[in-house]
């Protein structure tokens, strides 16, 4: 179904998304940050959106999709996700069963995307080593609720 295959090797060209999300109070003022790579590392976008009152996995899901959405528009079909969103991780792969309406909803917006590329695969990273998404869903979140941001 479109599922991570790890026992399948990533294509000659593929993008990796750096993507978090975020709530403060969660729920409360959310947003999420994804930073695009090509597959030697080089950065090539960066996305980000203030979603409103929302929860911390809502705006982890909408990471994953935007993260999805610009590798089916931008090319190549290949992508490698990495979040620091272990329950978001878990989810997609199928160890855990997403029991929320909304999430399940975005969950399988998710699936639906994943089904489309050629090769997808995720991975749990620890917060320290995602800051730049971070760093983006803050801004967002800052934007969103009137915040000037410091430069």
């Amino acid at each position: 179904m479109g599922r991570e295959d790890a026992a399948k090797r990533p294509p000659a060209h593929y993008l990796i998304a750096h993507s978090d999300g975020g709530a403060r109070g969660n729920p409360g003022p959310a947003g999420y940050g994804v930073v695009i790579e090509d597959q030697s590392g080089a950065k090539i976008a960066r996305l980000s959106a203030y979603l409103g009152h929302q929860t911390n996995n809502f705006a982890e899901y909408q990471g994953l999709i935007a993260a999805l959405e610009y590798a089916l528009q931008h090319g190549p079909k290949a992508l490698k996700l990495i979040s620091d969103s272990e329950l978001l991780v878990r989810q997609i792969k199928g160890i855990y069963k997403v029991k929320n309406a909304t999430l399940k909803d975005l969950h399988a917006r998710a699936s639906e995307l994943i089904a489309q590329l050629e090769w997808f695969s995720i991975g749990h990273a620890l917060r320290e080593h995602n800051q730049e998404a971070d760093r983006l869903a803050n801004e967002a979140m800052d934007k969103g609720v009137g915040r000037r941001l410091q430069t």
